[in-house]
């Protein structure tokens, strides 16, 4: 579908020169206590990402610039968690190289599989399952249960409820000419999503509960005939939020350090404004890689990593992350609309739509444009579920970005 042609060079070399710049930085921040370790790590990064963009060229003939654009947000995340915790940065290279497997697995399994529109119960009955797992074993995380800790190991299983949502929706339209001769199949569908949201009401996770919502909607909007449940969902989503700010305190908490968090500075209100303190002390070329002070911002290598880029490599430097995620979507719509295969283009379409308002999401937060939600940055931020989950949805894309040579028979 997409050609290999053109030639992607330049960009792998551009990323390559800022590495090694970055790298460079970090060195003279250590001069007085040069850390081995930092130049191994450092060599590693570099030889995964250009390694792995390399073997794409090789083994895909879709849409290369994705993994680039990918590599490119994950390269600007290691960097800085790295200069902010060794430690950290050193777990945060093993789970890229671990998410760079899967992307792999995972573009190979959607590529020669072929039944992947033919599950959508047992899509359904697996989230249900990552649910009834989610209550069973997780563990309370800033007021939010959503963490199972096995081993030492801590995962966060709604980061893959929410693909199987997309799988779900892709395994529902693509079929709909099947599926819409059970009376009222749209409406249990829109049941079934709301039970998600209850369920994740319940754990208190209400920026996984808009991430799951926004992609459901907008899948919804895009290929459901009954016109009515766009309107009935506009309607829920406004009841469930005022039911949701008055049900729940942290709800209300997170609203009032967003309307006003400067008379909250020295308890709720502390993590936002310092965040707000750190992208204004940037300015626009930034502090400097070591030249800020990114631990005064709680979570700074996690919700709040896009603060501290902004404060030590500039407003510049944020602003290129956003457009490469603008970037992202629009190659990521690209590929829907260009794609025959039904499933595959609402799969997606529905992955362009999880990246789009993931990263507004959590971006508008901690730049006080919307109230704030704990979620992560895609490929940016710190964390094990979160990165390899990225890299699994980037292999759906990258999968979808190919001519698929089976077709769904939505007549059957």
């Amino acid at each position: 579908m997409f050609s290999n042609k053109i030639s992607s060079k330049t960009p792998r070399r551009f990323l390559f020169l800022f590495e090694i710049l970055a790298l460079l930085l970090l060195f003279i921040h250590q001069k007085d206590n040069f850390d081995k370790q930092t130049f191994i790590n450092g060599f590693a990064l570099i030889v995964i990402i250009y390694a792995s963009n390399y073997i794409l060229l090789k083994v895909s003939r879709g849409d290369n610039y994705i993994f680039l654009i990918a590599t490119m947000l994950v390269s600007i995340g290691a960097i800085m968690i790295y200069r902010m915790d060794a430690k950290t940065g050193t777990r945060q290279l093993m789970w890229l190289f671990l998410s760079i497997l899967i992307f792999y697995a995972t573009y190979f399994m959607l590529k020669y599989i072929k039944i992947w529109d033919k599950l959508l119960y047992v899509y359904i009955g697996g989230a249900y399952l990552l649910f009834g797992l989610t209550f069973a074993l997780g563990e309370r995380k800033f007021g939010a249960i959503n963490w199972i800790n096995i081993k030492g190991v801590s995962l966060q299983p709604a980061e893959i409820t929410k693909l199987l949502v997309i799988f779900i929706m892709a395994a529902y339209y693509s079929n709909y000419n099947k599926y819409k001769k059970t009376k009222y199949s749209s409406y249990l569908i829109l049941g079934i999503m709301y039970s998600f949201i209850a369920l994740l009401f319940l754990q208190r996770d209400l920026g996984m509960a808009v991430l799951m919502y926004g992609i459901y909607i907008g899948l919804q909007f895009i290929y459901e005939e009954d016109r009515k449940l766009i309107a009935y969902n506009i309607g829920l989503f406004i009841i469930s939020g005022i039911i949701g700010y008055f049900a729940f305190n942290h709800v209300r908490v997170r609203v009032e350090t967003w309307l006003n968090p400067w008379i909250y500075i020295n308890d709720k209100g502390y993590q936002i404004t310092q965040s707000l303190f750190a992208i204004a002390e940037g300015g626009f070329f930034g502090k400097g890689i070591g030249l800020g002070f990114p631990h005064f911002i709680p979570l700074a290598y996690n919700d709040f990593i896009f603060s501290a880029i902004c404060e030590e490599m500039g407003i510049f430097t944020g602003m290129g992350i956003i457009m490469l995620f603008m970037i992202l979507v629009y190659r990521g719509f690209k590929i829907g609309m260009s794609q025959w295969n039904m499933f595959f283009r609402i799969l997606a379409i529905g992955i362009s739509i999880l990246f789009a308002i993931q990263s507004i999401i959590i971006i508008g937060g901690v730049i006080k444009l919307i109230p704030l939600t704990g979620i992560t940055l895609p490929f940016v931020s710190y964390g094990g579920s979160s990165i390899v989950t990225s890299f699994m949805a980037l292999g759906i894309l990258q999968a979808a970005s190919e001519d698929m040579d089976w077709q769904v028979n939505d007549d059957e």
